[in-house]
C-alpha cells in the first residue's frame, strides 16, 4: 500500500457517464488523502481520517490538487510525417477543398504511412505518448485510417498493439478504414468498403484482438449515412462497437445514425441538430467534443453548453492528428473548452475523465475517484483545477500514477 497525503483538494469525480447538468456537481475534499492498494483505490477522504499501515509509503502532494488520470478518447496518434505546409496554406486563406485539389490533405499522410514500417510507426509514436503522459494523460484511444489498404490498416493496428507493450499509457485501438476513399478507388467507394470491411479483414481484426471499436467518417464528401450504417452494422457482428465522426462540417444525419446504431460515442458534433440530440439521448451515446480541432482550423466550435443543458454526457478529447489538430496536449484543449465553448473547468475535467472513460468502454474501471476503481491519478502543482486550466501552456502536472504505479516522479 501507499498513500497520497497533503492533498490541497481531491476532485471526487464519480463513475461515468455523467449527464450534462450534473457535470459540475462534483464533490471536492480539502486537506485530503488517498490510499492505494496494489492497482486500486482502497480509501479516500480527509487526511485526519487516514488510517494507513505503519510502513505505508507515501507521496506528498504538497497542497496540490489530485484528480483521476486524463483519458484522451479521440486521437490519431499513430501517423507518419507532418503537414505544416497546409497549416500555412490555411493561414493564407486556402480551404479544405483547395488543399485537397492541390494534392494535400489526408492523402499526404496516407502515402507517408504506406511507405512506413510498423517499427517506424512505433518509433514515431513513442515520444508523442511520453509527452501525453507528462501532461497527465493515462489512457489514449488511437484510430487507424491512414493506411486505406488491408495490409496498411492492419499495420497501423499492429503498431498500436506493440505500443501497448513498450510504454505505460493504456491504449484503446479503433478501426477507422472508413476515413476516406483512397485514390485507387476514386468514385468507387462501395468497392473500397466491400474490400476493407469484408469477412477476411474483420475476422483478422477480431481474432487478433487488434481493435475494440469501428469508426466511420460520416460526412459530405466522405461516407453517406447508408454506407455508414452498413459499415457499422457489419463491424458489430465481429465484436467492434460503433463510433462515428459525426456532424463536423455538414448536417446529413450522422448523429441521428449514432443513436440508431447504439454508438458508444459520436464525435465532433459542430453541426448537431435536435434530431441527433434526441437519438443520442435515447441510445446513451456520449457526445465527444474536439475543441482543439476547431481552434486549430479557426472554425466554429461545437455547441457544448447546449449539449450540457439537454443532459447529454459530454466528453472532451484532442483529435490529435497531423492535418486538422496537431495538438497533443489535452490540458491545453481543456482550457480551450473553457474559453471558447464556455465549459467550466470542472465540466471540462469530467469530460476528460469519467465521460471519456464511458466513450472508450472503460467506465467501470477508469475515470473516477471511487473505492475499487483503478488507481490512475494526477497530482498537480496547483491547488485547484480552476488554477490549472487558467494557465494554458504551462505543465502543472507534478506526478502521474497509472495502475497504482508512479510513472512520473514528484518533481522538486
Amino acid at each position: 500500500m501507499f498513500a497520497i497525503r497533503n492533498i490541497g483538494e481531491l476532485i471526487v469525480v464519480p463513475q461515468g457517464p455523467i449527464p450534462g447538468r450534473s457535470m459540475r456537481a462534483v464533490e471536492r475534499i480539502p486537506s485530503s488523502a488517498v490510499l492505494i492498494d496494489k492497482d486500486r483505490i482502497a480509501w479516500f477522504g480527509p487526511e485526519t481520517a487516514l488510517n494507513a499501515p505503519t510502513a505505508c509509503e507515501s507521496i506528498d502532494a504538497r497542497g496540490g490538487c489530485v484528480l483521476p488520470g486524463l483519458i484522451d478518447c479521440h486521437t490519431h496518434t499513430v501517423f507518419y510525417g507532418t503537414r505544416e505546409h497546409e497549416f500555412v496554406q490555411r493561414i493564407e486563406g486556402a480551404g479544405y477543398a483547395d488543399i485537397a485539389r492541390a494534392g494535400g490533405g489526408i492523402r499526404v499522410t496516407v502515402e507517408a504511412v504506406r511507405r512506413t514500417s510498423v517499427d517506424e510507426l512505433v518509433e514515431s509514436a513513442l515520444p508523442r505518448l511520453a509527452r501525453m503522459l507528462r501532461n497527465g494523460v493515462t489512457t489514449v484511444e488511437i484510430k487507424s485510417g491512414y493506411g486505406l489498404t488491408i495490409e496498411d490498416e492492419i499495420k497501423m493496428l499492429e503498431a498500436v498493439r506493440r505500443l501497448r507493450l513498450v510504454q505505460p499509457v493504456e491504449l484503446v485501438p479503433t478501426y477507422l478504414a472508413a476515413h476516406t476513399t483512397p485514390r485507387e478507388f476514386s468514385a468507387r467507394s462501395d468497392d473500397y468498403l466491400n474490400l476493407l470491411f469484408g469477412d477476411e479483414v474483420l475476422s483478422r481484426i477480431r481474432d487478433g484482438r487488434l481493435a475494440e471499436f469501428c469508426d466511420v467518417f460520416c460526412e459530405t464528401g466522405a461516407f453517406t449515412v447508408e454506407q455508414s450504417r452498413r459499415i457499422l452494422s457489419t463491424a458489430k457482428r465481429y465484436g467492434l462497437r460503433p463510433k462515428l465522426h459525426a456532424d463536423q462540417i455538414t448536417q446529413i444525419g450522422a448523429s441521428a445514425l449514432a443513436g440508431e446504431v447504439g454508438a458508444i460515442s459520436a464525435d465532433h458534433l459542430e453541426k448537431i441538430n435536435d434530431a441527433g440530440i434526441a437519438a443520442m439521448k435515447r441510445a446513451g451515446t456520449v457526445a465527444v467534443l474536439l475543441p482543439g480541432c476547431s481552434w486549430f482550423l479557426g472554425v466554429e466550435q461545437a455547441p457544448a453548453r447546449r449539449l450540457i443543458e439537454v443532459d447529454l454526457p459530454v466528453a472532451v478529447a484532442t483529435d490529435y492528428n497531423p492535418g486538422s489538430s496537431m495538438v497533443e496536449s489535452l490540458p491545453l484543449v481543456l482550457s480551450i473548452a473553457c474559453t471558447q465553448m464556455r465549459m467550466t473547468p470542472i465540466e471540462a475535467v469530467v469530460g476528460a475523465t469519467a465521460n471519456a472513460a464511458a466513450a472508450v468502454g472503460r467506465k467501470d474501471r477508469l475515470g473516477a475517484i471511487q473505492v475499487g476503481m483503478q488507481a490512475d491519478l494526477l497530482v498537480l502543482d496547483v491547488p485547484t483545477v480552476e488554477r490549472w486550466l487558467y494557465e494554458p501552456g504551462r505543465n502543472c502536472v507534478r506526478s502521474v500514477i497509472k495502475g497504482g504505479r508512479s510513472e512520473l516522479p514528484v518533481s522538486e
